[in-house]
Formats: C-alpha cells, sequence, structure tokens
C-alpha cells in the first residue's frame, strides 16, 4: 500500500514526491513536512523505481567477475547507495527550511539529480546479486536532521554544508574508482557520472554564498561519514 500511494503521489519527470494539488499553490510549512515525509517513504521504504535519466551503464556488458570481486563491487556500491539515501534527506532538510526561493529550488533540482545516482546504485546492487543497506531509515534520518538543523542556520550555513559534503563525496567516489574491481566497468560508468555531478552540485553551492564551515564541524562531518560508510559495506 505504502508503495501505491508514494507512486501515485509523483507527478511529472522529477522523482521528488510533489504533491499533485501542491504543484498549483505555495506550499506551507506543513505541506512541506508532508512533501518530506513522502519522498522519506519513496526513498527508504521502496524500490527506487525508474530515473528520470538514462543509467550511464545501461549499454555496457557486464564482465565475468568471481565471488569475491562481485561481493566487493556491490559493498562499494552499497556505501554509494546509503550515501545517495543520505544525500536525498540533506537536500530536503535543507529546502525545507531554505528562506531563499532560488536556493529552494536550486536544493531540489539537485535532490532530483541524487535521486537518479540513488536509482543507478540500487539497480546496479542487484545486478550484482546483493541488496541495498538494511540501515537506509537510519541514513535518512540523520542526514535530514543535520539538513534542517544547519538550514535553520541560514542558507549560507546550508549551502555551506552542502559544499563540504560534496567535497568529500568526490573524494570517497575518487577512492571507490580506484578500488572497484577493473573488470568492473558498468559500475566505473556509474560512479564516474556521480563524481561529475557531485563535483558541479558543491561548486553550485560555492556560486550561491556557501559559508566556509568550522574545522571541528569538517572533522565530525568525515567522522560520522566514516562510520556510515564502513557499516553500509557489510550491513
Amino acid at each position: 500500500m505504502l508503495q501505491k500511494l508514494a507512486a501515485e503521489y509523483t507527478v511529472g519527470p522529477s522523482q521528488n514526491a510533489i504533491l499533485r494539488r501542491m504543484k498549483i499553490r505555495h506550499l506551507t510549512p506543513l505541506d512541506k513536512i508532508l512533501v518530506g515525509a513522502n519522498n522519506a517513504l519513496r526513498t527508504v521504504a521502496t524500490p527506487a523505481g525508474r530515473p528520470a535519466r538514462v543509467n550511464p551503464s545501461e549499454n555496457i556488458i557486464d564482465a565475468d567477475m568471481d565471488s569475491r570481486q562481485k561481493a566487493h563491487a556491490a559493498g562499494l556500491m552499497r556505501v554509494n547507495h546509503a550515501g545517495e539515501v543520505a544525500a536525498q534527506a540533506l537536500y530536503q532538510g535543507h529546502a525545507t527550511v531554505a528562506r531563499d526561493k532560488d536556493i529552494e529550488a536550486q536544493m531540489k533540482h539537485a535532490a532530483d539529480e541524487e535521486f537518479d545516482h540513488l536509482a543507478w546504485c540500487e539497480q546496479r546492487i542487484k545486478e550484482l546479486g546483493y541488496e541495498p543497506s538494511r540501515l537506509s531509515p537510519l541514513w535518512y534520518a540523520g542526514a535530514f536532521a543535520i539538513g534542517a538543523a544547519s538550514g535553520v542556520l541560514g542558507d549560507k550555513w546550508s549551502l555551506g554544508f552542502i559544499a563540504e559534503t560534496e567535497k568529500q563525496v568526490c573524494s570517497h567516489l575518487d577512492s571507490h574508482l580506484e578500488h572497484l574491481p577493473v573488470e568492473d566497468v558498468k559500475s566505473r560508468a556509474i560512479v564516474e557520472q556521480m563524481r561529475d555531478e557531485e563535483e558541479e552540485h558543491g561548486e553550485k553551492a560555492i556560486d550561491a554564498g556557501a559559508a566556509e564551515l568550522p574545522r571541528p564541524v569538517i572533522r565530525l562531518m568525515r567522522a560520522t561519514a566514516k562510520v556510515m560508510t564502513k557499516t553500509a559495506y557489510w550491513v
């Protein structure tokens, strides 16, 4: 039932959950909470479904890998999927409390692209014979809270969190490109496009006026990300 309701409330090319009636009127704070709840359901309680854009690995022939290589590739892609779950929540949390409508629109556009990343990673994990992290609800809840809390401080701090998050994500993706099996061209194609778009999201946040975060906050973000990546690889 939840899958059916979530699907019915999705409109247009965007994969974000936007209620049909709400697209013709201004969203109230309560509306935004309901939209956020629906997006959370789509992200953690249902399969990602069909992305708005073509999977970059769609026309690539899968390599013949042994069980160890497949397990390692699936673990790395599961980490990437967990990161995209968190990205959905982070952008939605920021958009919910954004003061500037242009900033809110920028957050939602980035969330659309992040949803494609989520779907691509999920598709690849299942092609490898594995499942996404079972802790997705935890990743979503934590990231949404961080996004909303930082956004309350003001848009420049919200953008600062986005810029630093994307910087760290690009570093993780570069590492994954180094550690994915050489034969796994399909996973590499996905990660490469994700990396390019994450870098663009970070640059746009900086151009929009992102504040530079204090060093203790950056260190805390890195420590939190390390816990998530180490856990999601296995669970």
